[in-house]
């Protein structure tokens, strides 16, 4: 509908479509295939070695021969490695930060404590961002969605589906990126009177929960087909999220699945 090369400006074709200019993003300038090559390989680097910055990233890229300078590397990592923490995802200017409200509370029932992340998927050619929102206690993915772009939509996109299909939790917790401190994304939990906690300084544990999910995806779908495009991509993540939800047990959950967790809650030996 929007035509970016139209000598129309974009503020006036969208006064004409009657819809918001903020919706409208500019296509993203694509990534040439040096870059996609080293994104791809930081990614690996992380989820092996989750506690590399960026300065021992471009240690462990030159020790392969990869030699690119220090800010390259910086640059990549911001786009590739989007969960090592801490402090990976920097928070967003100019908006609220909401308070921690995880501290010392226990989470035992589904529902309680939902969370969100977002991670880099590379395929053959490319990459995507796949955002998913979590059921904190049964481990249960309740809820994702792919973009070739990092603004909230999709995020919020994410949670509306999950709020449609599952209800409402007690607290949603993410970290303080803007695609989750956005107005669009608060004001849906706001919404639906769901208390909003961000991890603060010091909270890079909290995200280890779903880390697991992204290093259990790479490693057993995404690095395994390496697929070519974004719908092999979408039906991929459908299978795989089905498998994961329904038939993968977790010791963490006394060997149960998360289906079976989050539809009958039991109490669990530990589920911290």
């Amino acid at each position: 509908m929007i035509a970016f090369d139209h000598a129309l400006p974009i503020v006036r074709q969208c006064q004409l479509l009657g819809i918001a200019r903020s919706t409208v993003h500019n296509r993203p300038k694509a990534v040439n295939d040096v870059d996609e090559d080293l994104m791809k390989r930081i990614d690996a680097l992380h989820l092996a070695l989750p506690f590399f910055g960026s300065c021992r990233i471009g240690d462990a890229l030159a020790d392969e021969r990869r030699v690119v300078n220090r800010e390259r590397v910086q640059r990549l990592v911001r786009l590739a490695a989007l969960y090592p923490k801490p402090r990976a995802t920097k928070p967003a200017p100019g908006h609220r930060i909401c308070s921690y409200l995880l501290r010392e509370l226990t989470i035992d029932r589904p529902n309680q404590v939902w969370c969100a992340d977002i991670t880099y998927l590379p395929m053959a050619r490319g990459f995507l961002y796949l955002v998913a929102v979590m059921d904190w206690h049964s481990r249960k993915v309740s809820s994702w969605r792919l973009s070739n772009t990092m603004d909230e939509d999709f995020c919020v996109e994410a949670l509306e589906a999950t709020i449609a299909g599952y209800g409402v939790p007690e607290i949603f917790n993410t970290d303080q990126g803007s695609q989750f401190a956005g107005t669009a994304l608060t004001g849906v939990l706001k919404r639906e009177e769901i208390q909003i906690s961000m991890d603060g300084r010091g909270r890079w544990m909290d995200s280890v929960l779903i880390e697991r999910v992204w290093r259990s995806l790479k490693y057993e779908e995404d690095y395994l087909k390496a697929y070519d495009n974004g719908r092999q991509t979408r039906a991929g993540l459908r299978a795989y999220f089905d498998f994961y939800n329904a038939k993968r047990n977790h010791h963490s959950l006394d060997r149960q699945t998360s289906d079976q967790v989050y539809f009958n809650p039991t109490p669990l030996p530990q589920a911290g």
